[in-house]
């Protein structure tokens, strides 16, 4: 029983998974502002990166793990360099 649970918790996070991130790429695209659309670009990574875990818990490959930490990493440079970018309009000083 414990397996089957475990099983349909794993799906019902892929698909709420999934659907967060269908609403964030919504934002980039529709994002009334560049602020908003960095945000929702943060959000989508996150959420790539957690959705890559999930997967890793459901084969139990370690492989999807090390992609969400390469993603994770990648993500988090790119929002501070955009970050810089709309602060000051330039990344390299």
């Amino acid at each position: 029983m414990s397996a089957a649970l475990l099983g349909w918790s794993v799906l019902l996070a892929q698909l709420m998974l999934g659907l967060a991130m269908a609403c964030a790429a919504f934002r980039v695209l529709r994002g009334p502002r560049a602020q908003d659309r960095v945000l929702a670009l943060d959000t989508l990574y996150v959420t790539a990166a957690v959705l890559l875990l999930v997967f890793g818990i459901r084969t139990g490959s370690t492989l999807y793990f090390e992609a969400a930490l390469v993603i994770t990493l990648l993500g988090f440079v790119s929002t501070a360099a955009l970050a810089k970018f709309l602060m000051r309009g330039e990344v390299i000083e």
